[in-house]
């Protein structure tokens, strides 16, 4: 990958006008991006890895992997089939993690999720029996068919990253993600995720059918004697630990900083930026998690880029998928068909680009 020696200078003349602690020179940002470009190598072997079962989809495994390294989790939606449980499953083949799954249905109780305290009759006394939850990678598919409870008793672990039972907390392992899937088809016999629920999720990512071509490949795959090659194991779960660290160390600039600020505001007061057609037409904005999700989202971004700084491009790339659940619409706007799609992509359009 070249080295953007003028974009680097660029960042460090803007580095020195903040007050931030950290870069501060041209040479120590071209030493992370240097750090970064070695330390993100496993990328490409985990997108290799993925792609002996996965054809197609290469943003839900991007998004799987910005989850991964930003410490986020992802609520997926889109029709059966297309390959949720598969990817979910592939990733914790490569990283060597528990997988776990878990099918959502009405009769679901907390303690089939998180697990019980069971009585020992010879002992006379109770000991913990874990449930799914337990897992580095999790997916719970068809989170909305479950009730509110059981939704509670999984946010609440996704938040704490712990699980009470009876008088010890049990701390989850790491890495932890919950994939939660919903079907955007079918909605009867189902309870939707409130709004609070729905905001702890970095990203909420939209699935759309495979291409003519990827989908023959699918065919060809899927009907053949012999079956293809599994994914390989190419690195540990403390890996993705150490990864996670870097991700954070990569360089923001104080400019893309108030960049994300001024996105989330004007989801909250779009008249501030111009937008005053969709003042009545939005309910509520971004809340304060939604523009630390986006910071840390667009630093993964430019980590599996091999880039050891942020850019305005990874903000845009990785925009849609953390602000679209965190708009809410109100009947105007439902009654004109307008989308959180439409509104956030008007956003990016009018909110200075730094």
């Amino acid at each position: 990958m070249e080295d953007n020696t003028q974009e680097v200078e660029n960042l460090s003349e803007n580095k020195s006008k903040s007050e931030e602690p950290g870069v501060q020179s041209a040479a120590d940002i071209r030493a992370l991006n240097e750090k970064i470009q070695k330390e993100s190598a496993f990328i490409d072997l985990i997108n290799r890895e993925m792609s002996k079962v996965i054809i197609g989809q290469k943003d839900m495994v991007e998004r799987l992997l910005i989850g991964l390294l930003s410490d986020g989790h992802i609520l997926l939606e889109g029709v059966p089939g297309l390959a949720k449980t598969l990817a979910i499953n592939s990733l914790a083949s490569t990283v060597q993690g528990k997988f776990s799954r878990i099918q959502f249905t009405p009769d679901l109780l907390p303690a089939d999720l998180v697990g019980t305290l069971i009585y020992n009759q010879k002992q006379e006394d109770f000991h913990v029996k874990k449930g799914p939850i337990f897992a580095n990678f999790v997916l719970a598919d068809e989170i909305n068919r479950a009730p509110a409870k059981v939704q509670s008793a999984l946010l609440e672990a996704m938040q704490e990253r712990q699980v009470t039972l009876g008088d010890e907390t049990h701390i989850l392992p790491k890495p932890f993600l919950v994939l939660a899937t919903q079907n955007p088809v079918e909605q009867e016999g189902t309870y939707p995720l409130p709004e609070a629920q729905v905001d702890r999720f970095m990203l909420k990512v939209i699935l759309d059918y495979p291409k003519k071509e990827e989908e023959k490949l699918i065919i060809r795959q899927n009907i053949a004697r012999v079956k293809g090659e599994k994914p390989q194991v190419v690195l540990q779960p403390e890996d993705i630990e150490r990864a996670k660290e870097t991700v954070r160390e990569v360089y923001m600039d104080e400019k893309i900083e108030q960049y994300i600020v001024d996105i989330v505001f004007a989801s909250r007061n779009p008249e501030e930026y111009g937008l005053s057609r969709f003042k009545d037409m939005i309910s509520f904005g971004g809340s304060p998690r939604a523009s630390i999700n986006l910071g840390l989202a667009s630093k993964a971004y430019a980590f599996i880029n091999r880039r050891g700084y942020v850019i305005p491009e990874d903000v845009r790339a990785i925009c849609h998928d953390v602000m679209r659940h965190r708009i809410g619409l109100t009947y105007e706007a439902e009654a004109e068909n307008i989308t959180s799609e439409e509104i956030i992509s008007e956003i990016l359009n009018t909110v200075e680009v730094p």
